[in-house]
């Protein structure tokens, strides 16, 4: 691996690049904050998928990718004459300082002095601290909820909004007590189906998701997660059926519902070995 200084000058080369590219490249010249925003978010997703597959020197890639969207929104800040790269580290480090008051930052250029009840002792006691520091800070959080962002997938979105809940104290006090309102939920959805009423359909269906969610988060599994595995799944085994309509070439709507069952239990027996 790499030293200190190296990795300093690497980060240096990266920021000298893209400096350069925003003054001679004509792409990167007529971008703004909001002609980036796409392409940054677009980044992310692929990093979020590289992680998802574990493939590391994707991940390696991807990362780069963000880091070079942060220089750039860093080098636009800069043209408005509001904040550079430096601000933007200097605040991050700032942040992570005060909200881990519980570590010796003595001789360290920045004492956050933020006084606490008790140390955490777990992870959990950090993520509850985290919430309540949050509050105190000059431009933090104006509730628990606001730094849950408006952008965020909606499931992604329904987990951090129970956890953030969950960091002060609104919570189940058994996680077991959350199957009542999975099944009541799920009652409810069954109800309004019956009845053929899209719009309060829609609703319960969102309450009876949400309280599953719920349910993932109290068991410690990560839903959003759980989801893509099974996307993949569900992609690879259909993939699996499609190959074997053209090997018998037939096309997949003249295939019987038994005929792509017995593919897919095919395919779901390939996983298992």
């Amino acid at each position: 691996m790499h030293t200190r200084e190296e990795k300093m000058e690497a980060f240096g080369r990266l920021l000298d690049v893209q400096t350069r590219l925003r003054k001679e490249c004509p792409w990167d010249k007529k971008q703004t904050f909001e002609s980036l925003r796409p392409n940054t978010i677009e980044e992310v997703f692929e990093l979020a998928d590289a992680l998802m597959k574990r493939n590391l020197h994707d991940v390696m890639k991807e990362l780069g990718d963000v880091m070079e969207h942060v220089i750039f929104y860093s080098i636009l800040g800069k043209e408005e004459d509001v904040y550079d790269i430096a601000d933007v580290c200097n605040q991050e480090t700032k942040k992570l300082m005060f909200r881990h008051p519980f570590i010796d930052w003595t001789g360290w250029p920045y004492d956050p002095k933020a006084d606490l009840e008790k140390k955490p002792a777990d992870a959990d006691g950090v993520e509850e601290t985290w919430e309540q520091i949050k509050q105190k800070e000059k431009d933090g959080n104006t509730s628990v909820l606001s730094g849950v962002p408006d952008a965020l997938p909606s499931l992604i979105k329904a987990y951090r909004i129970q956890d953030k809940a969950r960091n002060v104290g609104f919570d189940w006090q058994k996680k077991e007590d959350v199957w009542k309102k999975v099944y009541e939920e799920l009652g409810e959805l069954e109800v309004e189906l019956k009845k053929e009423d899209k719009e309060n359909s829609t609703k319960e269906l969102g309450d009876f998701l949400f309280s599953v969610i719920n349910a993932a988060r109290l068991y410690h599994l990560n839903p959003d997660n759980a989801l893509e595995h099974t996307n993949q799944k569900f992609i690879h085994r259909f993939n699996y059926i499609e190959q074997k309509s053209k090997e018998m070439n037939k096309s997949l709507k003249d295939m019987t519902l038994t005929e792509m069952d017995d593919f897919w239990n095919e395919a779901k027996k390939q996983e298992t070995k």
